[in-house]
């Protein structure tokens, strides 16, 4: 069975059911029509699909569904190639409604949604900063990881972070079908989902003098927002090594306070109800719905995301082993070197560049490190996420 098409994965929601696939649809922006996509179940129903938009196809479920007790696999057909997409993917009968009439439980403001791979000694100081400044939620999508992510989760949460939920995902390549997965089975329990990675920081310069975090920082924020917004964008800065040979043990955030002088990217928290029934995403922001919600990009005065993107050479290298885009080719494949995807000045071999420590250095920026120390700094003059 070759990895390049197969389908892997499917959520079922209460109207349809959701096949995540390759091999359908290969390049960015170049969707097959729905009406040329049958899904098909292994005991013998077919349902017409009614979206396909990357590796995301949404399908009615079968009806009659099948017996609770049969493990029933799901796939793709591409009628026109007469080609069944071979597949690993179990179908599970929509969510059956509640049987007592008690209350749902109660909806988060904000969830943090991220795909993580080998972030465990990350994870505590991006945890405990986003906790107190009104993160409800953490998802984590493990792709794989083998550096004991579950022990540092485990940690966290005899320490009170119990808020964090973990999902195995192994299927490399497939972020942006992960993002999906997690936006549609967290509709339900989240009011805005924030999509940032483990290195990112969400930051307001508002927040400089406090003296103390508050869990309404983010919260004051969103809610400001207004029913029309589906999604706020957030720009990046994006740190270097700032003269680091090695992983700075007290934290990103400390280590690192040099970056570039321009916003290089951005990202964004959404409200999963605005977001299209493709659930087409490209990271960085989803597609809303057309004509019911619209997109803000906040000033940097209300808020920015802190990148420490190009860390210490040893750290950056092991970004080498892979990419966990489905469109972003990885570092050693020899195409679109001049690419935003790419690290200026690097090549496609793991070789550290000539002065890399000093690189992406044009603005001294200290507004989170002095921040974080004086929220976070306890008795023995440690930070909270070294203890």
């Amino acid at each position: 069975m070759r990895w390049t098409s197969i389908a892997y994965e499917s959520l079922s929601t209460p109207d349809d059911v959701i096949v995540f696939a390759k091999g359908v649809n290969s390049r960015q922006g170049v969707n097959r029509r729905p009406s040329d996509l049958l899904c098909l179940f292994s005991d013998g129903s077919t349902t017409a699909v009614t979206t396909s938009a990357q590796e995301v196809f949404r399908c009615p479920h079968p009806s009659p569904p099948p017996l609770p007790e049969r493990t029933v696999q799901v796939s793709l057909k591409i009628l026109s190639e007469n080609k069944v997409i071979p597949s690993v993917a179990s179908y599970r009968r929509r969510p059956l409604a509640r049987a007592d009439k008690s209350p749902p439980p109660q909806k988060s403001l904000l969830c943090a949604c991220t795909m993580v791979y080998n972030v465990a000694k990350f994870l505590p100081e991006w945890v405990t900063y986003h906790a107190s400044i009104g993160v409800d939620r953490f998802i984590l999508y493990d792709n794989m990881s083998d550096d004991d992510l579950k022990g540092v989760v485990d940690k966290l949460k005899r320490e009170n972070h119990n808020n964090i939920t973990t999902y195995r995902w192994p299927w490399p390549k497939t972020q942006e079908a992960g993002f999906s997965h997690c936006l549609t089975l967290h509709r339900d329990t989240c009011h805005w989902i924030a999509f940032i990675d483990v290195d990112e920081f969400l930051f307001s310069p508002a927040w400089a003098n406090s003296p103390r975090p508050s869990k309404s920082m983010l919260g004051s924020t969103l809610t400001r927002l207004g029913p029309s917004i589906g999604q706020a964008t957030f720009g990046c800065d994006e740190f270097g090594p700032s003269d680091l040979k090695a992983h700075p043990m007290d934290g990103v955030t400390q280590g690192y306070t040099c970056r570039r002088s321009g916003e290089q990217r951005h990202k964004s928290i959404v409200r999963p109800g605005a977001v299209d029934l493709s659930l087409v995403n490209v990271v960085h922001h989803f597609k809303v719905r057309e004509g019911v919600y619209k997109v803000r990009r906040l000033g940097r005065h209300e808020g920015v995301v802190k990148h420490y993107k190009y860390q210490a050479w040893p750290e950056f290298k092991a970004k080498f082993r892979r990419r966990v885009s489905a469109y972003v080719v990885d570092w050693t494949q020899m195409v679109n070197k001049g690419s935003k995807d790419r690290a200026p000045g690097l090549g496609f071999a793991p070789v550290e560049p000539v002065g890399w420590a000093q690189m992406f250095c044009e603005v001294n920026d200290t507004g989170l490190r002095d921040v974080t120390r004086r929220w976070f700094r306890v008795g023995s003059g440690r930070l909270a996420w070294e203890l």
